[in-house]
């Protein structure tokens, strides 16, 4: 079971915290239970709904997310998942993570 939220991060309050680019979308997503996890499977989830985003949205670059920065498995999977750690971003409730997922190097990976 998995839980995910797609939105226009460049519309969203987020974007007052990092530079915003044009159509950037940001993903919220949550997946399985805590025994669930670790298996790689969130790695996989988060490659598929990425390019399913890149696939739909042609006028997005990036795609966007901001993970809790002490949530190291959450920050793996985004970068095993294509995703690269731009920065450490002070937010309302947390200190995040912000990962970037770039439409030019997505063949790349």
């Amino acid at each position: 079971m998995s839980y995910w939220e797609i939105y226009r991060a460049d519309l969203d309050p987020l974007a007052r915290h990092y530079p915003a680019r044009p159509h950037d979308t940001g993903i919220h997503l949550l997946v399985g239970g805590v025994t669930d996890r670790g298996r790689g499977l969130g790695t996989t989830l988060l490659r598929a709904v990425a390019d399913l985003v890149l696939d739909s949205r042609p006028a997005c670059a990036r795609v966007v997310a901001e993970p809790d920065l002490r949530n190291t498995p959450s920050v793996s999977a985004f970068l095993r998942a294509g995703f690269r750690f731009s920065a450490e971003l002070d937010l309302p409730d947390k200190r995040a993570a912000l990962m970037v997922r770039e439409r030019t190097l997505r063949n790349l990976l």
